[in-house]
């Protein structure tokens, strides 16, 4: 049994990705069985939660042990995790913020695998959060798409114009109004039938960078439920899509500069 109380208003699933990991992987079983109460009352739908509301979460002891990530690297500045897919920016942080003094200095969707990194102290911070902003972060990507791609690697410009009320973003060719430029790299390494295994570079970090870029190439990530090919991901039963952040690479001049001799990987593969 887990026990939280509300801050804001938030429905009960986003809640919960935001504070319980464990409990997002088995949201809908929770419900299904009735094994959330919201005020002392059983819910079996996802409603909308009030500031000071209680949530108590009847998790099983398997339940709640599932790893929410693992620790590819930690010393006394920053924490580098590993987390699988199904685990938001949110919940992650706020469970490791029980532990210590972390703080987010990048994001990660929630359904994409792989490195995700939290500074430790307000020096470290400073100094991530310059470094992310600078784009003197290397992050590197794998991703399986449809393997429609007209060539086997390119530097791609485009420009992407973010869309609040719907949360999902969309990409043009051209300049638009309100649009910002981003520009993505792609390798195929493995041809796979109607599937490639792509290696993927950002040099620019927008929302949905990837996701969105690659669909409007034509080569959506496969289980993209937002911007990915319905036929493709009913194919392989994918429904949460198949990327990973797979490589960091730091290129830092500050007292976090020891962190440049190492490219820290993820465990995670496609």
């Amino acid at each position: 049994m887990k026990k939280f109380t509300t801050e804001k208003q938030i429905n009960l699933k986003d809640f919960t990705d935001c504070v319980y990991p464990q409990g997002s992987f088995c949201f809908d079983r929770l419900l299904r069985a009735k094994d959330i109460k919201v005020n002392g009352v059983r819910v079996s739908k996802n409603l909308t939660l009030y500031a000071g509301d209680e949530v108590v979460y009847y998790t099983t002891e398997k339940q709640e042990s599932a790893p929410s990530h693992t620790v590819l690297y930690e010393d006394e500045n920053v924490l580098i995790a590993d987390k699988p897919s199904g685990v938001s920016f949110e919940g992650l942080l706020y469970e490791l913020s029980g532990k210590g003094n972390y703080f987010g200095v990048h994001r990660l969707d929630r359904n994409t695998h792989g490195l995700i990194v939290f500074a430790k102290n307000k020096d470290a911070e400073e100094e991530l959060l310059s470094a992310f902003e600078k784009r003197l972060v290397e992050k590197t990507y794998i991703a399986l798409c449809k393997n429609s791609f007209k060539n086997k690697s390119a530097s791609l410009t485009a420009y992407l114009l973010k869309d609040e009320r719907r949360s999902e973003v969309k990409v043009f060719s051209a300049p638009v109004k309100g649009g910002v430029t981003i520009k993505t790299d792609y390798l195929v390494l493995q041809e796979r039938g109607d599937v490639a295994l792509v290696k993927i570079i950002l040099h620019t970090g927008r929302t949905h960078q990837i996701r969105a870029h690659t669909a409007f190439i034509g080569c959506p990530v496969l289980g993209d439920t937002k911007y990915g090919d319905k036929a493709l991901n009913e194919k392989y039963g994918a429904k949460r899509q198949r990327l990973v952040a797979k490589y960091l690479k730091f290129n830092l001049c500050g007292k976090l500069s020891y962190l440049n001799s190492t490219t820290f990987e993820s465990g995670y593969t496609l």
